[in-house]
């Protein structure tokens, strides 16, 4: 019985794992967009770079970048491990850009 209660308590764990890299990933996307946004004047180059450091550090990855107008829009992942020994990925995207009326 005492296995069976670790076997489901580590499953639940890892499903909360894999949420909070979901949640960690939307983060990164969303101060990404914000950082590329917020140099969209100074180009793509620029602005992509911006939102690949802030994502960097909040632990995630700049895989997709893309300036439309004066939006930009993001993909980033976060690694994560819900199980010894297994990897997974969680992705987010965002776009952040002016207000407009």
């Amino acid at each position: 019985m005492g296995l069976v209660l670790v076997v489901f308590g580590t499953f639940g764990a890892a499903i909360v794992a894999a949420g909070m890299a979901r949640q960690r990933a939307a983060v990164a996307a969303d101060l990404g967009a914000l950082a590329g946004a917020a140099r969209a004047l100074d180009g793509d180059a620029a602005a992509c770079a911006s939102a690949s450091d802030l994502a960097g550090r909040n632990d995630g990855r700049l895989v997709g970048c893309h300036l439309d107008g004066l939006d930009v829009l993001v993909t980033v992942e976060v690694a994560f491990t819900p199980l010894p020994g297994l990897t997974r990925v969680a992705a987010a995207s965002a776009r952040a850009g002016p207000v407009r009326g």
